[in-house]
């Protein structure tokens, strides 16, 4: 599931101390369908050295979408070929791709918002492989640097592009 082909055209731009120097900070973001009734869309993990993993739920139930859900979030899904998969199997291509980070620089799994964990916790149905920390980023992006990426990259609301532009916020 490490597949820099993702990158493409839209890859983060990282500053260039910050490329291939072992980092182990890995960005979180998520989709769903509301807020009352939370259904996983679709899960990103994008590391600062690059390396990503995306996946789409195809057994969300649409019913529970909220409009915003349906006119801002749902349009943008399908744009990876292959990324798109039932719950089961997106839930065994995380693990797969989790336990293939390299663990000697204890990752750290960040996140900006509690939901985001809780529906990465529900999709793996286990706990982090050993030695993954958890840490809450929640006001520590640079906010002209978050804006600057979804101003020269959009996707804001898509979970790869969510965590690409978090990624890219705590970088500087």
């Amino acid at each position: 599931m490490t597949d820099t082909g993702f990158h493409g055209a839209l890859r983060w731009p990282l500053p260039a101390d910050a490329e291939g120097g072992g980092t182990s900070r890995y960005y979180i973001d998520t989709e769903f369908t509301d807020f009352r009734q939370c259904q996983l869309i679709s899960l990103a993990i994008v590391g600062e050295n690059g390396d990503e993993f995306y996946g789409e739920r195809t057994d969300f139930d649409p019913a529970l979408c909220s409009d915003f859900v349906r006119a801002v979030v749902l349009p943008q899904l399908g744009q990876f070929e292959g990324r798109a998969m039932p719950f089961v199997a997106l839930r065994e291509a995380l693990r797969a791709w989790l336990v293939n980070v390299p663990h000697d620089t204890g990752p750290v799994l960040c996140y900006d918002y509690e939901t985001d964990l809780n529906l990465f916790r529900f999709l793996m149905g286990g706990p982090l492989p050993g030695g993954w920390r958890l840490e809450n980023i929640a006001g520590q992006r640079d906010r002209a640097r978050l804006a600057a990426y979804y101003a020269r990259h959009g996707g804001e609301h898509h979970a790869l592009h969510d965590a690409r532009a978090n990624a890219y916020a705590c970088a500087g």
